[in-house]
């Protein structure tokens, strides 16, 4: 396996903009660090599913069945719209959302991890580069398949967590910035909210 440009295609992609850096970056801007990073380990979680489910042969379900990845896709734009519909909506950034109750936090934290969590599951282009991407990098001479594929795999999990986390800090510095002015508060909400639903109709088109 050639391990090192494995690792160098995967922070190439998980540098580029899409709604998983935007939801991160977000939560962070607005909810805190802590929100943010429940939001980082939710797309983890759905990722490694991802894996799992290609290592399973279901992108050959997308390309037998069309029907199945576009239901897929647009069930994923209409989430995708709703959080962004949901975040013009939502009240002003506000500082310190980390020391709020602990049965508020943990409900946050519940609320910011599915969010992650059904951003990517519900994104069947995810499930369509684990299946393009892995397979690249397996080979049969070097040692047993499924090891390969579960090694690259978690590597794929991993540093998708630590770009995630990196961002979650981020937002989280940024939500300081934000709260330190009503304009710049309401530029987020406009800003992140507007963009979620362009990647909503992007998915969806």
């Amino acid at each position: 396996m050639e391990l090192w440009l494995f690792i160098g295609a995967l922070a190439a992609v998980y540098l580029l903009p899409g709604p998983d850096m935007l939801l991160v970056l977000q939560t962070g801007s607005q909810q805190g660090h802590t929100r943010a990073l429940a939001t980082a380990v939710g797309l983890a979680v759905a990722r490694g599913l991802h894996v799992a489910l290609a290592a399973l042969g279901l992108a050959t379900l997308f390309a037998s069945a069309p029907w199945t990845f576009d239901a897929v896709r647009y069930a994923g734009g209409a989430y995708l719209a709703w959080i962004g519909l949901q975040l013009l909506r939502s009240p002003p950034v506000t500082e310190g959302i980390d020391a709020v109750s602990v049965g508020m936090l943990d409900d946050g934290h519940r609320r910011a991890w599915r969010r992650g969590l059904l951003t990517n599951l519900l994104n069947p282009k995810s499930l369509l580069f684990c299946s393009v991407l892995l397979p690249q990098f397996v080979s049969p001479g070097e040692g047993p398949v499924l090891l390969q594929f579960a090694l690259l795999g978690s590597l794929l999990v991993g540093i998708g967590l630590l770009f995630d986390a990196g961002y979650a800090t981020l937002g989280a510095a940024l939500q300081r910035w934000f709260a330190g002015s009503p304009l710049r508060a309401r530029l987020q909400r406009w800003t992140f909210g507007s963009l979620m639903i362009g990647f909503a109709l992007r998915l969806a088109a």
